[in-house]
């Protein structure tokens, strides 16, 4: 109870319970219309997404580009209960549906395919990601490339509350023993198993914990966007959440959530602009590479602690 509790995890949510009081009030006032709820829903999904994907890539070292594929599998699991059961009752069948399917997967995945190491495990991860989206293409009860119509079961508070849950299970996986060894694995991954270390076994952990996740991020969008067509779930949709951990830094999950809420943004601001969207997005992204090649926080946490010392030490120069 007391890891629980920790000064660390009290800070993360009591940011994240100050942050959805920010926002309900500015949806009630209606500063935040129609329009904009949903690029706050967007962010919330794709801030799953980038955490998910930073557990894997950026804690543990392991390049996947499957996490669409993840993704794919708690969309179609949700909308296809929803289809069968549309109710709040079947939509969390398959949630609880899609998780087991993705655990199951994510295992059979990784145990063969996480010995490779670089560019071979990217492009197995990515070849499995295409077979998901082509399983779903080729199946009835999946409707097949038409898709699946589904009425909007989801509101911002649960929304919130399933991304408060799924940041605190990473958060304190990564401070965990299991994440300080994943962790051991991305710096040097020879010196670990010297050191007696499973690496094969933690880096499953790792992937499948992150796959997970994906999975519940691909029913929240199942819940909200009406719509989900296995175009939805290509390599390119991998590629949106790379980005996004690229940006942020790999192996810090405030700087994965401050760079979701960026792109989201950008994004946004750049709807009314289709000619030059993908310009203006590639430029920032080049320029982020050039000045900040680790991302906007590299390896580093934000925390309350941190801006303290940020304070004092200013304190004492000034003196």
């Amino acid at each position: 109870m007391k890891k629980m509790f920790n000064k660390y995890n009290l800070c993360w949510i009591l940011s994240m319970i100050g942050s959805y009081v920010l926002l309900s009030v500015l949806m009630s006032a209606g500063i935040i219309d129609s329009v904009y709820q949903t690029v706050v829903t967007t962010i919330i999904i794709n801030i799953i997404l980038a955490t998910s994907l930073n557990l894997i890539i950026g804690i543990t070292g392991q390049f996947s580009l499957g996490h669409a594929g993840f993704m794919c599998i708690g969309a179609y699991s949700a909308g296809v209960m929803v289809k069968q059961m549309p109710s709040m009752t079947g939509f969390m069948l398959g949630i609880l549906i899609g998780v087991i399917i993705s655990a199951i997967v994510a295992m059979i995945v990784a145990i063969p395919t996480l010995r490779l190491k670089g560019d071979y495990l990217a492009i197995a991860t990515l070849g499995f990601g295409e077979i998901i989206r082509i399983v779903v293409l080729n199946m009835k009860i999946t409707n097949g490339a038409a898709g699946l119509v589904l009425p909007k079961m989801l509101n911002f508070p649960f929304m919130y509350g399933v991304l408060m849950l799924c940041l605190i299970v990473i958060i304190n996986f990564v401070r965990s023993a299991p994440g300080r060894a994943c962790i051991s694995v991305r710096e040097d991954e020879i010196a670990s198993e010297a050191m007696g270390i499973n690496t094969t076994k933690y880096k499953v952990y790792a992937f499948i914990i992150g796959a997970v996740i994906a999975s519940i991020a691909g029913a929240m969008y199942a819940g909200n966007f009406y719509v989900i067509k296995p175009e939805m779930f290509t390599f390119n949709k991998s590629i949106d959440i790379l980005v996004m951990v690229v940006f942020g830094g790999m192996g810090s999950m405030t700087g994965s959530v401050i760079a979701a809420i960026v792109i989201g943004l950008l994004n946004s601001f750049l709807q009314n602009f289709s000619s030059v969207r993908m310009i203006v997005y590639g430029i920032a992204l080049v320029c982020i590479m050039i000045f900040r090649p680790s991302g906007l926080l590299g390896t580093k946490e934000f925390t309350f602690s941190g801006i303290g010392n940020f304070f004092k030490k200013r304190k004492e120069v000034k003196k």
